[in-house]
């Protein structure tokens, strides 16, 4: 296992992070907890010394199968992280109460890495509204909470605010080689690394997307590759060859998954790869890129729409389909994340997204084309 120093602090931190958010389950749908803490333990003895985990995870079980686990003498093993569930906060107080119920969850009496979990801008305001830097300031200073992070959903701008607004110790990302300009992207990880904050990377993967149902021209490209890895390590080796990054999380459902990734976290290095590599990987991009159904941006110019349709979204997991070559899941997204009065059926034709798209794309048209495809 190697090891990447945060910028701020004295931490030195496994370059793999065990994600607890897939963790195997029973058939019943619950962690199956054998397999879990046969998972944590061999984590631990293969070096791995960061756990994240989350209020929502595994419908609050994550936390509640951590805590059980590092309570059996593996606590000051790890490096513990998990969220503040910001969405669920209306009240200063509420941000106490939360902390507390984590900490009892956890059977533990400090949180190494906390972070503010799914920063988006409407989160945002209403955690400023409701004072979240008195309550991390005291936290800290109560010895509750060490390090104080965010993880981010939203666009660059959003991130940058943000990042701008507090002396945060680090923060966590989704990055991979597709999504180099997607949310914060490849300017948000430098503009925290020039201000001296840990860049922690989630879906280094993209949910599984880049190293399954990979399209045979895609393949092709790979295979021109001097570096014969499995697909996983590949898109792994593609974030840690960032000098910026300390730490990918993975999230694993299974022995072998993790033994896979230990393995790559043993040889995978920052600037390992060569220029020549890296235009294989820009190739690879351009060519999901050019699978791609329909030439949205997801600029968003588009919306409000008047008749409530998620017009970015319907667009993006329509072509996520066709990019990925796998119908299945991005209609489980479509399904799963667009609520049913934001689909695509809601669409009336009224035309009044036409006059705003400036990439001249035949909206109304091409949601017809996504009732039909997921539908």
């Amino acid at each position: 296992m190697q090891y990447r120093k945060m910028p701020k602090l004295d931490d030195e931190l496994s370059i793999l992070g065990l994600g607890c958010m897939r963790l195997p389950m029973t058939e019943e749908k619950k962690i199956d907890e054998e397999q879990a803490f046969a998972m944590m333990k061999q984590s631990i003895d293969s070096g791995i010394n960061y756990f994240d985990t989350a209020w929502p995870y595994h419908q609050g079980e994550s936390e509640l199968v951590v805590g059980k686990f590092l309570a059996q003498g593996y606590r000051d093993k790890v490096l513990l992280a998990t969220k503040l569930p910001s969405w669920l906060i209306n009240t200063r107080e509420d941000m106490d109460e939360y902390l507390n119920k984590q900490l009892e969850r956890l059977q533990t009496d400090h949180i190494d890495y906390y972070l503010v979990h799914a920063l988006n801008n409407n989160l945002w305001k209403n955690l400023l509204k409701h004072g979240i830097f008195d309550f991390l300031e005291k936290a800290k200073a109560d010895g509750k909470i060490v390090n104080i992070g965010f993880s981010f959903h939203d666009k660059y701008p959003v991130f940058s605010k943000i990042i701008n607004a507090y002396d945060w110790d680090f923060c966590q990302i989704q990055l991979n080689f597709f999504d180099t300009t997607y949310q914060a992207g490849l300017r948000g990880m430098r503009l925290a690394a020039s201000k001296g904050i840990g860049v922690i990377v989630m879906e280094p993967l993209r949910g599984g997307k880049l190293v399954s149902n990979i399209p045979p021209e895609i393949e092709d490209l790979w295979n021109k590759s001097s570096y014969k890895s499995s697909p996983a390590e590949r898109a792994l080796r593609w974030v840690w060859n960032q000098p910026e990054v300390q730490i990918i999380l993975s999230g694993m459902s299974n022995m072998e998954q993790l033994q896979e990734n230990i393995k790559s976290a043993d040889v995978c290095q920052e600037g390992q790869l060569s220029p020549k590599e890296l235009r294989l990987y820009q190739k690879a991009r351009k060519t999901y890129l050019e699978r791609m159904a329909v030439g949205c941006t997801s600029c968003a110019y588009c919306m409000p729409c008047p008749h409530g349709v998620n017009i970015p979204m319907c667009l993006g997991l329509y072509n996520n389909g066709y990019m990925f070559g796998d119908k299945t899941q991005a209609k489980r997204e479509y399904l799963g994340f667009v609520r049913e009065e934001s689909r695509a059926d809601k669409c009336v034709n009224c035309g009044i997204c036409l006059e705003k798209c400036p990439q001249q794309i035949n909206i109304p048209k091409q949601l017809r084309d996504v009732v039909k495809y997921f539908e």
